[in-house]
């Protein structure tokens, strides 16, 4: 007899793959011993983000501000309008003197770069566990 332990799916979105990897490593298989493993969906372009987002399945998005052309706070402010009952938004910055524009997107954490995998973690953690509480993210 299998039991399938449950899961949270993460969107990443960034043009660059070392961003993603960093991301993908800093949270691991589940940022914390209370929440469930995490699988992910990796993305580079803003069309994928809506297509992605647009199919479901999706707990917590996490967009990268700084990607080219579009930048994960852009991104973040386009979902929060557009996508019912878009998932919660973890934003990437380029400096901590940017969150106020994480405010503008409607993003419900930030984590500045250069990226801390504690931060990053415990930021996604966060974000799961009101996810798994059932808390609606920001529209």
């Amino acid at each position: 007899m299998s039991s399938t332990e449950p899961t949270m799916t993460i969107l990443v979105y960034s043009d660059d793959r070392t961003t993603r990897d960093k991301v993908r490593l800093a949270i691991g298989r589940r940022p914390a011993a209370d929440l469930p493993k995490v699988e992910f969906v990796e993305v580079a372009t803003h069309a994928a983000v809506i297509r992605t987002l647009d199919a479901g399945g999706i707990d917590i998005a996490i967009l990268d501000g700084e990607a080219v052309p579009a930048g994960g706070m852009g991104i973040a402010r386009t979902i929060k309008e557009e996508i019912f009952q878009s998932p919660p938004v973890l934003v990437l910055i380029g400096r901590p003197q940017d969150a106020w524009l994480a405010t503008w997107s409607r993003a419900e954490a930030v984590v500045s770069h250069p990226l801390d995998p504690i931060e990053v973690a415990s930021a996604v953690a966060e974000l799961m566990r009101g996810r798994a509480a059932g808390v609606p993210a920001a529209s």
